[in-house]
C-alpha cells in the first residue's frame, strides 16, 4: 500500500508536466526557451531556500550543481532546442527515451538489476508516445535528434544520481539547492543567447508564476520524493505521462481530436506504467546505495 501511494504521489509530478506545452503555447512569449528556463527554476529555487535557509557544504556543493545542470539547465535547454527544431510529437518520442536509459544507468552507477519487463515496460510505453504525438508526416532534423537524445541522456543520469546521492537534510532543501544551482547556471546563457523580455503581460505572469511554484517547486519536490523511496527505473517510467497528458489536455482544452491511433497510444502508456511497476514485484532489487562520506 504504501508503495501504491507513493507512486501515485510521484506520478503527479510528470502528470503536471504535461501542462507546460500548454501553458507556454497560451501564456508566454514566444523565442525564449532559455529565458524562460532560467525564470521557472531560480525563482522557485531562491523561494524555497529562503525557507529552509540552508546551503551545501563541502562536497555538497559541487554535487548540487551537477545536479541542477542535468535535471534542469542542460535538459531545460535541450529540450526547448529540439521542440524548435522538431516537431513536436518526433521531439517528445525522442525525449521518451529516457526511462530506457535509466534502466542501464542505474544498472552502472547503483547496482541495480536489468529486469527484462521493465525494458519491455520502456519499449510499450515508448511505443505508445510515439502512436499518441507522432505523424506520418513528421520531419527528422538531425540537430534537432541529437538535442532531444541529450536531453533524455541529461535527465537519465541526473534521474539515477539523484537516487546515488542523498544529502543528510531534508528533500524540501535538497530540491532548493538543485532549483536555485540549476537557475543560476542558465542566468549567462539567457543573458548571452536572448534578447530582454518584452513588457509581460497579466497571461504572462499567470505563466511565469504557473510554471515556477506548480511547474518546478511543487513537482520537483514529489519528484525527488519519488526518486528517493522507489527504484529508478520505476519512477522513470512515469515520465510517459507527460506526454498524455499534454494531448489529454489539448484534447479537453484546446478541443483537439482524438482518433484511434492515439486512443492506443493512451492505452499503450498506461499499460507501460502498469507493467514497470509489475516488474518490481515480482523481483524488488536491492539497490546499492553509495555511502555519504
Amino acid at each position: 500500500m504504501n508503495r501504491n501511494l507513493d507512486l501515485a504521489i510521484t506520478a503527479l509530478a510528470p502528470a503536471i508536466w504535461g501542462s507546460t506545452y500548454l501553458i507556454t503555447t497560451e501564456f508566454l512569449p514566444d523565442g525564449y526557451p532559455l529565458t524562460v528556463s532560467m525564470l521557472r527554476a531560480l525563482p522557485a529555487g531562491l523561494l524555497l531556500l529562503l525557507l529552509v535557509r540552508k546551503l551545501p557544504e563541502g562536497k555538497w556543493w559541487g554535487r548540487v550543481f551537477l545536479l541542477g545542470a542535468l535535471n534542469f539547465s542542460i535538459f531545460w535547454s535541450l529540450l526547448f532546442l529540439a521542440a524548435y527544431r522538431l516537431p513536436g510529437g518526433v521531439a517528445a518520442t525522442v525525449g521518451a527515451t529516457q526511462p530506457l536509459m535509466v534502466i542501464f544507468i542505474a544498472r552502472m552507477a547503483l547496482g541495480a538489476p536489468i529486469l527484462p519487463l521493465s525494458v519491455g515496460a520502456a519499449l510499450v510505453g515508448l511505443g505508445g508516445v510515439a502512436l499518441l504525438i507522432l505523424s506520418p508526416g513528421a520531419e527528422w532534423d538531425m540537430i534537432g535528434i541529437v538535442a532531444g537524445l541529450g536531453g533524455a541522456v541529461s535527465m537519465a543520469f541526473g534521474t539515477v544520481l539523484s537516487r546515488k546521492w542523498q544529502p543528510p537534510v531534508s528533500l524540501l532543501t535538497f530540491t532548493a539547492w538543485q532549483l536555485t544551482a540549476g537557475g543560476l547556471l542558465l542566468v549567462p546563457a539567457a543573458l548571452w543567447f536572448e534578447p530582454p523580455l518584452p513588457a509581460l503581460t497579466g497571461d504572462n505572469i499567470f505563466g511565469f508564476t504557473y510554471l515556477g511554484l506548480i511547474g518546478a517547486a511543487f513537482t520537483y519536490l514529489l519528484w525527488f520524493r519519488g526518486i528517493a523511496k522507489l527504484p529508478s527505473s520505476l519512477v522513470a517510467s512515469l515520465g510517459f505521462l507527460s506526454p498524455l497528458t499534454a494531448v489529454l489536455l489539448g484534447w479537453f482544452v484546446l478541443g483537439q481530436h482524438l482518433n484511434t491511433q492515439e486512443l492506443t497510444g493512451v492505452a499503450l502508456v498506461f499499460g507501460s506504467v502498469w507493467l514497470s511497476q509489475n516488474a518490481h514485484r515480482i523481483k524488488k532489487p536491492q539497490v546499492v546505495k553509495a555511502p555519504l562520506n
